[in-house]
């Protein structure tokens, strides 16, 4: 996001404090955690509706309160009949300072009256637009959307273990296991060419979801491939997690700028790359809900 978006936010949100001092009796906005659901109008299959959207980005009849991680309670100043639009937001490539509307996920809206010292409460609801495109590898098909690599040690096999996959949905995932005798390094790309999946539109947001289980870090990047060669570009880093804290996570990786910058006739896998740390035995790295979006 533009500086200058977050000094407007924040100027905003200290007068908004230093108003209520003065107007002791607002109304109270609580917004609780978001629930992502299937819209049943979409164009294409959207995959299994795992999100990490912690953020929204709040307005009151067009007006903009403030950017807050959910769950949240503020005062509203603005009393009466209001449209209330709550925009569901992410921390773009994983980094907290930057959160953004996700721009595939249509606004939570609520028409109410805002009463002075009654608190509003919202469970705020979104969907995929129904123009979203996808590009989907979950492991739940028996052949797996990946190249093999004869450079590489170690390759992806698709597993099932239950304290894994409890309170996570689908019934597979992708895992790669490493260790410090044969398998030390990993490396392998998408292949979502093979089902006519893999051009992205330039200059438009695109994005890569990813849910990871992983105690070895792996490196992700988007290989554009085109008559005049391939293009490596590596990108955001999937930090290790402590086995012992290990649990599921879910990144939103911004592709448009590689995208864009690549060549016009190019079409795109996605790459990932890691290699087992000195003194460790055994780690291993699960990733599933592998998602390419866009418009």
């Amino acid at each position: 996001m533009k500086p200058f978006i977050y000094s407007t936010v924040i100027l905003f949100i200290l007068s908004l404090t230093g108003c209520v001092k003065n107007n002791p009796n607002p109304a109270w906005l609580e917004v609780n955690e978001w629930t992502l659901v299937e819209n049943q109008n979409a164009s294409m299959p959207q995959g299994e509706l795992t999100h990490n959207i912690s953020q929204a980005w709040v307005y009151v009849n067009n007006k903009i309160v403030g950017v807050f991680e959910v769950p949240f309670k503020i005062p509203i100043l603005e009393l009466g009949s209001a449209e209330i639009k709550i925009y569901p937001a992410i921390k773009n490539n994983g980094i907290g300072a930057t959160k953004k509307i996700y721009p595939f996920m249509e606004p939570f809206i609520l028409n109410t009256s805002l009463e002075s010292d009654e608190t509003v409460v919202i469970d705020p609801v979104t969907k995929y637009y129904a123009n979203t495109e996808f590009y989907i590898e979950d492991f739940e098909d028996a052949a797996i959307k990946f190249i093999p690599n004869v450079n590489s040690a170690a390759e992806i096999t698709v597993g099932n273990d239950p304290a894994i996959l409890k309170d996570f949905n689908g019934n597979f995932y992708g895992l790669v296991v490493l260790n410090n005798t044969t398998d030390t390094t990993w490396s392998q790309a998408t292949n979502f060419e093979s089902i006519q999946g893999a051009d992205l539109p330039r200059k438009q947001e695109v994005y890569l979801e990813i849910d990871y289980y992983n105690t070895n870090s792996v490196v992700t990047g988007l290989l554009a491939i085109s008559p005049s060669g391939t293009q490596p570009n590596q990108n955001i880093q999937l930090n290790a997690q402590d086995a012992a804290t290990v649990k599921w996570k879910k990144i939103y990786i911004d592709l448009m700028e590689l995208v864009s910058n690549s060549d016009p006739q190019a079409y795109f896998e996605h790459t990932f790359q890691a290699q087992i740390p000195e003194n460790t035995s055994e780690t291993f790295i699960i990733l599933d809900n592998i998602k390419v979006v866009h418009f």
